[in-house]
């Protein structure tokens, strides 16, 4: 059984850090990109970040560019987002994703991953 789990959610306060990690199991996902998406309430589920197979390749929304970094350790087959300098408005339910096939890029587009973790909830006050 595929499963992705996140870790690292809570609460956080405007202009700190928190640090996510996406843990896999049952299959190596290091051949695949992996990326972070979110979910506000109300409002549909967007990219955050990605990385290609071997992390040579990423790609970051623009709202999150100079902020948030994502990275990945294949031998431990997970995936983490370090997100800094923290806003409000990055409140939302935080999800992992692994690709469905292989690519040298980083898609955006969340029909392109078919394997997802529960979620984590990041709040950041102000």
């Amino acid at each position: 059984q595929v499963q992705l789990v996140e870790s690292g959610g809570g609460l956080g306060q405007a202009g700190g850090s928190l640090r996510l990690s996406c843990a896999a199991s049952g299959r190596s996902f290091s051949s695949n990109s992996m990326a972070w998406f979110r979910q506000a309430p109300g409002k549909e589920r967007e990219f955050v970040a990605g990385i290609n197979w071997n992390g040579g390749n990423k790609n970051y929304a623009d709202s999150v560019k100079g902020r948030f970094t994502v990275s990945r350790d294949n031998a431990k087959n997970t995936v983490y987002l370090q997100m800094s300098s923290l806003k409000p408005e990055d409140t939302a339910v935080y999800y992992c994703a692994g690709s469905r096939n292989i690519f040298t890029n980083v898609p955006a587009s969340p029909e392109l991953y078919g394997y997802w973790g529960q979620g984590t909830q990041v709040t950041v006050s102000s």
